[in-house]
């Protein structure tokens, strides 16, 4: 595959890291001549000094016939401009990261519709989705997100004290959007139906819509729903995206800024968030506030060696956890053995990211639920599935112990009830044992 790759910084540079070593032929363009020439030093990959958002650059990157082109400078407006241009081109495919809300979110205009780009790319979105999820939920055994993270699959224990234990799945009374899609008991795991009756010991697979999952967790484990003192150091971009996914009842966060102009405005921004001036070199500060009760301390400077030192510091004061986020992922594997909980890298999440739209297909696996037992698949309705399309749920005859977990319609994610159904091009999120794959290609229509 031909990938051209506008922006050779932290995204970029991995970017062209992960997927030269995949095989794949790398053009990188960059203004910064001394950045292209480290890449060129430490990487078999092409480049070239010049502007993405120049046609004639572009035409000489190979864009009028590449596979992929990725836009990821660190200014959005670029990165628009260079993927529709690139589309305009003939790129087959174009992807653009992007930081602001606005693009990010659509607000007002669907950007990717208007300027024919396939994908926005948000690393700082999607690095908060990730930490919010590991607060929320610390004792699940994993966690993956579906759909820009509108849909949560979380493994869950059964807690002693949990109100559906001993009752059918049917008597539970689960939140609307809320699918229990696995149980593992004594070792095994099985797809459990509606007269599945929870005991303790269970191990629970919950698949919800986002805005479901808090009322989902407390009839499996009321524990987890005690509320949650978060402490963020740092009010860079991903802390505004973490603090959105963390307003709920759930958590109490408090989020400590030492520059005042931007205290002053995430305070306006955030109003559910306490926001503190203060320097996080000041002991003193750490003591008034408790640190040692805090849940959670997330450390999000723009500074790794400052993360580092402040999330170990917390853990060793008695934070129950410590989050670091760090730029520069080559520490990562080493964090916990500083006592640092959790690690995340936004380049490394965005990278990723960028890896699962590659895979394409009307068909594909996305997670394992248990070997053997069932597996997560991502299938594109074709209009020629006249078995599917167009039929409420209730009434179409999909292979046994199968759920339909989700379908996305545009922007539109949700998980579905027996009324709802699948129209022409919709992608659906479908759980299933791995031996339904061939009856779920028939019956989607797929050859």
């Amino acid at each position: 595959m031909n990938v051209v790759i506008c922006g050779a910084g932290a995204v970029g540079g991995h970017a062209a890291e992960v997927l030269g070593g995949e095989g794949h032929n790398i053009t990188i363009i960059d203004k910064d001549a001394d950045r292209l020439s480290s890449l060129e030093e430490s990487m078999d990959v092409r480049i070239l000094h010049g502007s993405g958002t120049h046609a004639e650059k572009l035409l000489e990157a190979g864009c009028a016939s590449a596979d992929l082109f990725i836009a990821a400078t660190e200014c959005d407006e670029i990165n628009l401009l260079a993927a529709a241009i690139a589309s305009g081109l003939g790129t087959e495919r174009t992807i653009a990261r992007v930081h602001h809300s606005a693009y990010f979110e659509l607000r007002g205009i669907d950007y990717t519709t208007l300027l024919g780009i396939d994908h926005l790319v948000c690393p700082d979105f999607t690095t908060a989705v990730a930490i919010a999820q590991a607060l929320r939920n610390p004792g699940a055994l994993a966690v993956e997100k579906f759909a820009r993270g509108k849909i949560e699959m979380q493994h869950v224990p059964v807690s002693d004290d949990a109100p559906s234990i001993g009752k059918k799945l049917s008597e539970i009374g689960m939140p609307h959007a809320t699918r229990l899609a696995s149980v593992e008991r004594d070792g095994k795991a099985f797809i459990p139906d509606s007269q599945t009756v929870i005991q303790k010991g269970d191990v629970v697979t919950l698949l919800c819509e986002s805005g479901s999952a808090d009322k989902a967790r407390k009839l499996i484990h009321p524990a987890s729903q005690k509320r949650k003192r978060v402490m963020i150091l740092g009010g860079s971009a991903l802390a505004v995206w973490l603090c959105r996914q963390l307003q709920s009842r759930e958590f109490a966060v408090k989020l400590f800024e030492s520059d005042r102009e931007r205290a002053d405005e995430l305070a306006s921004k955030l109003e559910w968030v306490t926001v503190l001036l203060t320097d996080p070199s000041d002991s003193t500060i750490w003591e008034e506030e408790r640190l040692e009760h805090a849940d959670a301390f997330v450390a999000l400077t723009d500074s790794d060696e400052h993360n580092i030192l402040a999330a170990a510091r917390a853990k060793s004061a008695g934070a129950d956890s410590a989050v670091a986020v760090l730029q520069q992922p080559t520490y990562l594997h080493l964090l916990s053995h500083v006592g640092i909980d959790k690690a995340f890298s936004p380049r490394v999440t965005a990278v990723h990211e960028i890896q699962t739209l590659l895979h394409t297909g009307v068909m594909r696996r996305l997670a394992t639920l248990a070997e053997g037992i069932a597996d997560v698949f991502e299938i594109q309705a074709l209009p020629s599935a006249k078995d599917v399309i167009s039929r409420p749920l209730r009434h179409v005859q999909f292979p046994d112990k199968t759920i339909i977990a989700a379908i996305q319609r545009d922007d539109e994610v949700r998980v579905p009830g027996g009324d709802d159904w699948i129209a022409p091009n919709d992608t659906v999120v479908v759980i299933a044992p791995a031996e339904n794959e061939k009856q779920l290609k028939i019956l989607f229509g797929i050859k």
